[in-house]
């Protein structure tokens, strides 16, 4: 069964997406993200990807209110991401209640930090965004365009027991037009022991079935929800069903 993972992207504290991370082409949906998260936990949702735009942007989290809000207010174990750079920031980080943390840009810039977090923190709670366009990994809010590939970025880790990777095709995010599939299978396939998040594209229930048909293990699944291409009425009926 994959693991379907809602997200909220937040700026200012409001709930809202953005159309292939452009911060220029911004949507907000719900004012207060507390109760959408109410709503998730409701369907029976475990898991929930909490995104600080703001963050991202600033280079350290800005909406750490939020999380503590979030996880004070329901049991969802809830992955953060967006600006944490240095230990100060990913200690803050799960001092506002986070389970697991989203390291990006640190990971590409400064590795031999992300290592030593991966051996501090525990793998089963540090995650590597490997966010890609046209095939090399951005950085900083998606704003910078790295020189590595997203395999090779993953490798990089991969002695140090990494253990949890989102990937975000850029091109497909918030676009509905359906996910990168091959690009998730051959991850998936060539590093077997590390659980492969997909994200961006998402756009109806089949793709979701298409994934966990490939045999992926997780996705993030954000606009489609909220433009109800997917009902919280659907996801309640799949937490139930898997329960």
């Amino acid at each position: 069964m994959i693991e379907i993972i809602p997200a909220i992207d937040m700026i200012g504290g409001e709930c809202v997406r953005l159309t292939q991370g452009d911060y220029d082409r911004q949507t907000t949906y719900y004012k207060d993200p507390l109760e959408v998260a109410l709503r998730y936990e409701a369907c029976g949702v475990r898991r929930l990807h909490l995104v600080d735009l703001d963050g991202a942007k600033a280079s350290h989290p800005v909406n750490l209110k939020v999380l503590e809000r979030i996880t004070s207010h329901t049991r969802l174990q809830v992955q953060y991401g967006g600006g944490i750079k240095s230990a100060e920031a990913l200690r803050s980080v799960f001092g506002s209640g986070a389970t697991r943390a989203i390291c990006g840009s640190v990971a590409v810039k400064c590795p031999d930090d992300f290592r030593a977090w991966v051996a501090e923190f525990g793998a089963e709670h540090m995650i590597l965004g490997a966010d890609t366009r046209d095939g090399r990994i951005a950085i900083n809010g998606w704003m910078e365009a790295a020189t590595m590939g997203v395999e090779e970025l993953i490798a990089s880790f991969e002695p140090q027991g990494l253990s949890q990777v989102i990937c975000t095709d850029i091109a497909k995010d918030g676009m509905l037009s359906g996910p990168s599939i091959p690009l998730y299978v051959a991850l998936q396939r060539r590093f077997p022991q590390i659980d492969i998040t997909v994200s961006g594209g998402i756009s109806a229930w089949s793709d979701i079935e298409e994934l966990d048909r490939q045999g992926l293990r997780s996705v993030v699944v954000g606009k489609a929800i909220y433009e109800g291409r997917i009902g919280f009425d659907r996801l309640e009926r799949y937490f139930n069903q898997n329960a």
